[in-house]
């Protein structure tokens, strides 16, 4: 890791933090290779029963693409003829989102500020988001020329509908936060001085709870956004099938008939 992005594991709770709050926590290749190998290691790592991604600072989640860096990459590809410069979304944004949006334990984005471009796509991989009331999204793509990425236009159309995502995206603006949590972009909206412990608490209770139903959810819901009834149905079955024999389901069904709180272990 860098010290551009911060990665801490604690009692199963994996916290990612994007650390460059001076630049607005905008992505340069130092933290895109970070956030992206931190992102893959609390994915493999079995011990870690939750994700919390979130940035420092309180202005910004993170504005997408370091244009700084970015025009000086684009000068070079000119002089060498070559399209290096875009190679960034196959090398880093594309494994990100795709661990993000995959690895079998929930994650959750807590958004404490502007969410733009590739910093907007991290946070619609997650599987929740608890966003500041100051907090703003923007696709901000066609307004430098690009296309959507970081999985945009595979997650904002599955959350708000296919003509407000062609809306943000051919004419991109800020959303304030309000306005996203009544889209259903923000699943929580909380004041900005609580933004950090909430979203710690949410993403706690998640690294407490049943990890290989949560799991078989994150799984069953992508399944059902591709798929008919006929084949989601077989679908639930299968995963209802491993959750019905995992550990936690013996514990919650003991806690249920001992009216106990149940201890899960996340197996």
């Amino acid at each position: 890791m860098s010290d551009s992005v911060l990665y801490e594991v604690t009692d199963g709770l994996a916290t990612i933090t994007i650390n460059r709050p001076d630049a607005m926590n905008a992505m340069n290749t130092e933290a895109k290779v970070a956030l992206r190998d931190a992102v893959l290691a609390a994915a493999e790592d079995s011990g870690v029963r939750a994700v919390l991604l979130t940035a420092a600072g309180g202005r910004a989640f993170c504005v997408g693409q370091d244009l700084k860096e970015h025009v000086g990459f684009l000068a070079a590809d000119r002089e060498n003829g070559s399209t290096l410069t875009m190679s960034t979304v196959a090398e880093h944004y594309n494994p990100i989102v795709r661990a993000l949006t995959t690895m079998a334990k929930p994650v959750v984005a807590g958004v404490n500020g502007v969410a733009a471009g590739a910093g907007f796509g991290f946070a619609l991989a997650a599987d929740f988001r608890v966003v500041a009331d100051t907090a703003s999204f923007n696709t901000s793509f066609a307004g430098v020329a690009l296309t959507a990425d970081s999985g945009v236009s595979w997650t904002l159309p599955r959350l708000i509908g296919q003509s407000r995502a062609a809306d943000l995206l051919l004419f991109p603006r800020s959303v304030p936060a309000q306005e996203a949590y009544e889209l259903g972009i923000a699943n929580r909206l909380v004041p900005a001085e609580s933004l950090a412990a909430e979203a710690a608490s949410v993403a706690r209770a998640l690294a407490s709870g049943p990890t290989v139903a949560y799991a078989a959810l994150k799984e069953s819901l992508a399944y059902g956004a591709a798929h008919g009834l006929a084949e989601s149905l077989e679908k639930e079955d299968a995963l209802q099938t491993r959750a019905g024999a995992s550990a936690d389901h013996g514990i919650a069904v003991a806690a249920f008939l001992a009216k106990q709180p149940p201890n899960y272990q996340g197996r």
